[in-house]
């Protein structure tokens, strides 16, 4: 869209100004260049839930570890070393001698009627789940960054129009004390001018307030001092994109890493009757051991060794295993429902940020015109109104309309950025540098 483009440029000669608002009578704080890309990275690097979903990570491969870990069995050790005595029958006197016995063994299960399979089951999905918690981490942390990004500017183009609308109603306020002097126009003219320009320095000062609220929340994300000045090098800008709304479901169906959790947890669940039914089974262990004692260390009688098998089976237990397995269907359930709800999620948060993101493009060429149109009819109105055919309710009214079409103008800009930011999270598009 060419005619887009002197709208832009001003917009951006406009907002690199308002980014370097300094508070009056406070020392300069460090000023941080940033673009999304760079605002993006610290904001992964410094985020505390990433922080957390890579701990919880860790903490799952371990989890699969011990899990794999316990198929193989076990081998031990055992020490005992002390020193006694007993009383000889013939002298009366105590015999004192010292004792060391040591013991190896070995367990290894053979069968465990499914336990040892449904945990390591259990756990590889389990890892799966916080491998995708991971990507959502990454995803959500790089939505909120750009969005914050977007507020900043958003909030600078705002400064920005509200000075410009303080300077145009400061220099009609001039002419109009100019028209009065000479008698041209009347008392009242000055007087609403000096309030309509009154109530746009206010508006200016609320806008101010909110950048540097803006500013803040975003130097709070990325991990810096929030009194930290920030020069943004990207403007909020239309640029196109070609996504379609099928497309972009079928896409979110098989990449939005919450779906994939969701399909983790019911294989989870399903693991878990697993091991809940295993309590019905019998179970076979192999085991061997090896003890050998002395009264000098290490010992040298190693003759006492046993190899055996341990068969061992749940015969009756108050009905404690079936309310486990009953438990574990239940879950199954629970966990089944909880993905079909998770995807009716998606396929809504797709939606719904896809059309809100197309509505914002059409107001991006709306509004556009509108402050072409706006921008002309104040004109007018000022030269009307310097000719003496017009009225100064019309230059104020057209004052006011122009300063709503380049806001929504500005707004629709940040809607679209924002929407399509939302879209690609909805969609479980990955972070590039993740």
């Amino acid at each position: 869209m060419k005619h887009l483009h002197t709208k832009k440029l001003l917009l951006s000669v406009a907002i690199m100004s308002a980014l370097t608002l300094h508070t009056a009578g406070a020392a300069a704080p460090e000023t941080v260049n940033l673009d999304l890309g760079k605002t993006v990275r610290m904001a992964l690097e410094n985020n505390s839930d990433v922080k957390i979903s890579a701990a919880e990570l860790d903490a799952a491969k371990a989890q699969k570890d011990q899990a794999e870990g316990a198929r193989w069995g076990t081998v031990s050790f055992n020490h005992y070393s002390g020193r006694g005595g007993q009383y000889q029958t013939t002298t009366g006197r105590p015999h004192f001698a010292n004792s060391h016995t040591n013991e190896v063994s070995i367990s290894v299960p053979i069968y465990s009627g499914g336990s040892l399979e449904g945990a390591i089951d259990q756990s590889k999905e389990n890892l799966k789940y916080y491998q995708y918690g991971m990507d959502s981490s990454y995803q959500t942390t790089r939505y909120n960054a750009s969005k914050d990004y977007y507020d900043v500017l958003q909030a600078a183009n705002t400064v920005t129009l509200d000075k410009e609308t303080v300077d145009r109603l400061s220099e009609h306020l001039k002419n109009t004390q100019a028209q009065y002097a000479v008698g041209v126009v009347a008392k009242a003219d000055v007087l609403r001018s000096q309030v309509e320009l009154v109530d746009a320095q206010q508006t200016l000062t609320q806008s101010q307030n909110s950048y540097e609220v803006a500013v803040s929340t975003l130097n709070n994300e990325i991990g810096l001092p929030t009194a930290t000045r920030l020069n943004l090098s990207q403007g909020l800008e239309y640029k196109p994109n070609d996504y379609n709304l099928d497309n972009c479901v079928t896409y979110a169906m098989a990449n939005r890493p919450e779906i994939h959790q969701a399909e983790a947890s019911v294989k989870m669940a399903e693991a878990a009757e697993k091991i809940a039914n295993a309590g019905n089974l019998p179970k076979l262990t192999l085991g061997a051991s090896n003890e050998w004692s002395d009264d000098n260390f290490p010992g040298s009688h190693k003759n006492n060794w046993a190899v055996g098998a341990t068969v061992s089976m749940n015969i009756w237990d108050y009905g404690v295993t079936a309310a486990k397995v009953r438990e574990a269907k239940a879950n199954i359930i629970k966990a089944q429902e909880s993905y079909r709800q998770i995807t009716d999620n998606v396929r809504l948060a797709v939606r719904t940020s896809y059309l809100s993101m197309r509505e914002a493009e059409k107001r991006i060429k709306t509004t556009e015109v509108a402050v072409a149109q706006a921008e002309e009819d104040y004109r007018i109105a000022q030269l009307r109104y310097q000719a003496g055919v017009g009225t100064n309710t019309d230059v104020m009214d057209a004052s006011v309309s122009l300063t709503t079409a380049k806001n929504n103008y500005i707004q629709a800009l940040y809607d679209y950025n924002t929407n399509t930011a939302l879209l690609e999270q909805s969609m479980g598009v990955p972070v590039e540098n993740q």
